[in-house]
């Protein structure tokens, strides 16, 4: 955990996005909820993660949190691919009312699935869904090429339904001028980057998220 001060106790959800899959949320989302100490919850996972597991079962093993603080999906569905489709293919209906916040004691991390406009339903969007929780949102990006268009999509996309951003966190080696590109067009606070890792383990995950980023920005 963070030994930076906090301006205060952070005891809401906050809601972690991509700009696509695979850039790195997964595992910011596990250096986030462990260095607040809190609980982390993915509403929906479709088909498993890269390990042939799920991202809570990643969580739990990257973050350090107690078992009790990686919460139960709302929905695991089988086939790896959007939950409007993976929820069609397994004959299941996917119901918003089931998606509400979990109350808990303590911050919640809230892990969406690939970008904001991935549909949850033929009707909604992650990014209507997180319009309808209302907790301010974190956009993970990679650093690489693209991104620039990617993530400035992703903000003008969540701006449009009224969501709140704490800001984008990047993933991968230094690109200043990218990074800077994006907050200043974006109008978007830079929180951080978090480097690549040649072992990703819960020590080298809190070592970098610590050197990286501070929590005052996620109060």
């Amino acid at each position: 955990m963070s030994t930076r001060p906090i301006i205060g106790p952070i005891t809401g959800p906050i809601v972690v996005t991509g700009t696509d899959t695979g850039v790195g949320k997964t595992v910011f989302s596990a250096a986030l909820a462990g260095a607040l100490g809190g609980f982390y919850w993915k509403p929906v996972q479709a088909g498993p993660d890269e390990d042939g597991g799920s991202d809570a079962i990643r969580v739990a093993k990257l973050s350090g949190l107690h078992p009790n603080h990686v919460l139960t999906e709302a929905y695991r569905l089988a086939t790896p691919c959007s939950p409007h489709r993976a929820a069609e293919i397994d004959g299941v209906e996917i119901d918003l009312a089931r998606l509400a916040l979990p109350a808990v004691d303590g911050p919640l991390v809230v892990e969406g699935a690939g970008g904001v406009l991935v549909p949850l339903t033929r009707q909604t969007t992650y990014a209507d869904q997180f319009a309808r929780w209302g907790a301010p949102v974190v956009i993970v990006a990679r650093t690489g090429l693209g991104t620039i268009n990617h993530t400035l999509l992703s903000i003008e996309a969540l701006r449009a339904r009224g969501v709140a951003l704490l800001g984008v966190a990047f993933v991968g080696d230094a690109v200043p001028d990218s990074e800077a590109t994006i907050a200043t067009m974006g109008q978007v606070r830079r929180l951080g980057r978090l480097p690549l890792l040649n072992a990703v383990t819960r020590e080298t995950l809190a070592a970098a998220f610590d050197a990286n980023f501070n929590l005052d920005d996620f109060a």
